[in-house]
């Protein structure tokens, strides 16, 4: 309906500048016609000379009753040009208010067409398109009807000048938009992922028209502008379910390092959570006189298991199963300790680190699950880019 009317008011200001121009045109015409009858004999009828002119020449400043004829005259031929165009101008009227329906009665049936896509946004975008098209097409045949086109053709002119005038005044805005349809076509990322975007890290919760919605493990919204988006270097977690963790051990250089890897895969492995394929691995980082770095590696699926929970849990295995074997660190302090006598139990004795995993949680991280999902749900369905709406029929 909304352009449906923006036609009309197209149309009716047109048809009304053309009828004026109409007797712009016609006025020395008769002022030519009035001119060679002066020139003619006297001869003319009573009845001629009293006919009223109304396209006669203005009379004088100082002949206020002629002015007033005049002025008189010129208001009821207008009424009378306007009275005859009506039949023209109703007729562009049906037009424009049959491509109007037309145009909406098209874009709800895009699958018709095989123009419909999987994207929402895009959908939407393709509707508009051909609503407008069919909208303008009826326009510009209702003008032509009414000898207007030429009006046409400069108002679209002026608007084309507006336009560039106003990309230049909105560019941002513009470019933000831009990038919205482009990463809606790309879709680097899905509603939930969890992704690093320009160093800021969270989870997406929607992507709009100018904006990316993430929320970030502090339970934070983040919005960021889509140009930045889509200039910027995306590192999305989640996109592959497998992910790899590592940490460092630092042993003393007097210890051996077959034997400490050994013992650092042995409990490694056993870990819940951690996966087979592929399986844990290990490096020697650094050597030097503070002592020797060695380095290892685990896979866990993030679908099922935490990856800050089970690299917890894997530092604390390696940290015991070193402790009851007797493999130092790197002594950089030493300290003066007396023997303690027999019997006496005043200093407290350290707890030693259980080996073992047993009851351990590498289950997957929900603290902002249920923050991620009523974001996603406040999200305005027909500005989510990312999520796919029902077709409009």
């Amino acid at each position: 309906m909304a352009w449906i009317l923006l036609a009309m008011a197209m149309v009716l200001p047109v048809a009304m500048a053309q009828e004026h121009a109409h007797a712009a045109d016609a006025t020395p015409a008769a002022a030519s016609t009035a001119s060679g009858q002066a020139a003619a004999p006297a001869s003319a009828s009573p009845a001629d000379a009293g006919a009223p002119d109304a396209l006669a020449p203005a009379p004088p400043d100082s002949d206020i009753r002629a002015r007033f004829d005049f002025t008189f005259d010129r208001v009821v031929a207008k009424l009378a040009g306007l009275v005859a165009s009506l039949p023209l101008l109703l007729a562009a009227l049906v037009i424009v208010l049959i491509a109007g329906w037309l145009g909406g009665f098209v874009s709800r049936r895009l699958h018709l067409l095989r123009l419909r896509t999987d994207n929402p946004y895009m959908n939407g975008l393709i509707r508009n398109v051909v609503r407008v098209l069919i909208v303008l097409s009826g326009v510009l045949l209702a003008l032509d009807l009414l000898n207007a086109t030429a009006l046409v053709t400069a108002v679209l002119g002026s608007a084309g000048v507006v336009g560039l005038v106003l990309g230049f005044a909105f560019k941002d805005i513009a470019e933000n938009y831009v990038a919205g349809i482009l990463l809606s076509l790309r879709q680097p990322f899905s509603p939930g992922d969890l992704v690093v975007i320009d160093g800021n890290e969270g989870r997406v919760v929607a992507l709009h028209s100018r904006s990316t919605v993430l929320m970030t493990l502090d339970g934070n919204e983040l919005r960021l502008p889509n140009a930045l988006v889509f200039k910027a270097i995306v590192l999305n977690y989640t996109r592959n379910p497998k992910r790899r963790f590592d940490f460092t051990v630092t042993i003393d250089p007097a210890q051996s390092i077959q034997r400490a890897q050994e013992l650092a895969l042995a409990q490694v492995a056993t870990i819940d959570g951690l996966l087979t394929d592929p399986g844990p691995s290990w490096a020697v980082q650094e050597f030097g006189p503070a002592g020797i770095v060695l380095r290892f590696f685990g896979w866990v699926d993030q679908r099922r298991s935490d990856l800050g929970k089970v690299r917890s849990e894997a530092i604390r295995l390696v940290k015991a199963a070193y402790a009851q074997a007797g493999v130092e660190s790197p002594r950089t302090v030493y300290h003066l300790r007396m023997a303690r006598e027999a019997g006496d139990e005043t200093s407290p004795r350290p707890h030693p680190e259980p080996a073992h995993s047993v009851g351990a949680d590498t289950s997957v991280n929900r603290d902002i699950d249920e923050q991620l999902a009523d974001a996603q749900h406040a999200a305005d369905a027909g500005t989510n880019l990312l999520e796919p709406g029902p077709d409009a029929r």
